[in-house]
């Protein structure tokens, strides 16, 4: 089932220009973006909980302590 959307005429152009290919349409533009959505924020998820780990482990060094260390 297909529907119709109202975009602007600046939001039509940026589809346009993150089009792969010419013939691509706006639903396949549409659909790689949302994907991307979804996959960066299950890896930053996944980032931010294996941070969160580390830290209560004592696995971090504090911005002090690293420029100490670098001769800052």
């Amino acid at each position: 089932m297909s529907t119709t959307i109202q975009i602007n005429e600046d939001i039509r152009s940026i589809l346009n220009q993150m089009k792969l290919f010419e013939r691509e349409t706006y639903n396949d533009v549409l659909e790689r973006l949302i994907e991307d959505v979804r996959e960066i924020n299950e890896e930053t998820k996944n980032e931010i909980e294996y941070a969160i780990k580390e830290i209560e482990n004592g696995k971090y060094v504090t911005h002090e302590k690293l420029a100490k260390e670098m001769g800052f």
